[in-house]
């Protein structure tokens, strides 16, 4: 792995870019594009608001540091043993900086129809394909990616296919310095009747203040089933943005699980189209915060087609001064009929300096659908701690008991057996091993 600098730290996206520029980089017109449109609208404040619960003012005072190439010392496995999911049975592509590695990736033989590899390798076949999807989206930083991304997952499964294992995509972030970023783009294209398993993990191994910029776009086809599982657990002083796109053929059926437990401050912008009818279409979220960080979900679920689902699940434990922060909008176009949408959002305060921001949406054009929106922000309820005290638990153990069982909400509708199990014993150990509990 290089060690050579990268661009100077100081620079503007527009001078980094004129340094991408003569790298001789693909996708050229997409990248362009991106940079005028970030120049112009600049990074969002609080004044947008769609942003107004998160202020990215402290990304935007980082050093706009380009990492062209990985940084800092060649990384060996044994540095991402123990990590989430290292003895999962899987493909595993791993990205570090936003770079391919091939040495410590591990691809086994799929299927004839099925392709599993890093998105660097094609551009050039993906000219139509990559940021079609995105395109319509005025989010900045998905305007910061089209012009910088480097490389990320490809992963495409042929009509009938199933892929042969789970494929883990690990990012990894050495974080020697304030203001790395890594601009990862992901392309997953899943034909008709396609099944499969997507286990995207975000990682850090140093603690420096970096910046993971994700925008994944995927096409279901009709009646594929895929289930897409993503865990962040970066460290506390990184910031993680990162927007999903995906196009949902006739009976698909998507499930999105996202488990946020790092980063000084996280967002998940998410953007569904149900296109076709009988499509089932499940959000699930948890988000377990402590200290100064924020965890925003930002999703957008539009109903264009008759006959189809969406729910959307998310609950947040929040601790110190931490903040939660959920925005769902549930969009039923005229003529989508028969629509059956849900949308819950609940919020664990575990002290009266942690916030949760919640705003539940329904916006109905069509008038024979069964919507319904909720949220709750609450304290621990006293009377179960008292219930599972007078069974013998002292205080600190029912009140993990009750934390864990409010995340095992989330965590049980993971379908993976493996995932499912390794996450919930993460959850519980995570809430073991807090010594400050409130």
């Amino acid at each position: 792995m290089s060690t050579v600098a990268t661009t100077d730290p100081a620079t503007t996206p527009v001078e980094a870019f004129a340094q991408l520029e003569q790298n001789g980089v693909e996708l050229m017109p997409l990248r362009k594009a991106g940079l005028a449109r970030f120049s112009e609208s600049g990074y969002p404040t609080v004044r947008d608001e769609d942003w107004r619960f998160t202020n990215v003012k402290p990304v935007a005072e980082l050093p706009f540091h380009l990492v062209l190439v990985p940084l800092g010392q060649a990384i060996g496995q044994e540095q991402l043993t123990s990590k989430t999911f290292d003895q999962l049975d899987a493909d595993r592509l791993v990205f570090v900086d936003g770079h391919f590695n091939a040495d410590l990736s591990q691809i086994g033989n799929q299927p004839s129809g099925v392709t599993v590899t890093h998105l660097a390798s094609s551009l050039a076949g993906l000219e139509r394909e990559v940021g079609s999807l995105s395109g319509g989206d005025d989010n900045p930083f998905v305007a910061l990616n089209d012009a910088f991304f480097t490389d990320g997952a490809l992963i495409q499964i042929g009509d009938g296919q199933r892929l042969a294992k789970p494929v883990h995509l690990l990012f990894v972030t050495t974080a020697g310095e304030d203001g790395e970023a890594a601009h990862i783009r992901n392309w997953i294209d899943a034909g008709a009747n396609a099944h499969g398993t997507i286990i995207e993990s975000h990682l850090s191994l140093g603690k420096a203040a970096t910046v993971t910029n994700v925008v994944t776009e995927s096409r279901i086809g009709d009646g594929a089933n895929i289930e897409h599982i993503k865990f962040q657990d970066l460290s506390k002083r990184a910031f993680h943005l990162a927007s999903l796109h995906s196009e949902l053929g006739r009976d698909a059926r998507y499930v999105f699980h996202s488990v946020a437990l790092g980063a000084r401050l996280s967002r998940n912008n998410l953007r569904l189209r149900l296109a076709q009818p009988g499509i089932e279409c499940v959000l699930n979220g948890l988000y377990m915060l402590r200290g100064q960080q924020l965890a925003d979900h930002h999703m957008i679920v539009e109903h264009a087609a008759p006959r189809c689902d969406s729910h959307e699940y998310f609950n947040g434990i929040l601790d110190d001064q931490s903040r939660g922060v959920f925005h769902g909008r549930i969009l039923v176009q005229p003529g989508a009929q028969k629509t059956d949408a849900k949308q819950t959002n609940k919020n664990l305060l575990l002290c009266d300096d942690a916030t949760a921001n919640t705003k539940p949406q329904l916006e109905i054009y069509a008038d024979d659908v069964k919507c319904t929106h909720g949220a709750t922000i609450g304290a621990m309820d006293d009377d179960s701690i008292f219930y599972l005290r007078t069974r013998g638990l002292d205080a600190p153990t029912a009140r993990r008991m009750l934390m864990h069982g409010f995340a095992g909400e989330i965590i049980e509708r993971i379908r993976h057996d493996a995932v499912r199990e390794e996450l919930d014993a993460l959850v519980w150990d995570r809430l073991e091993a807090e010594h400050q509990l409130h």
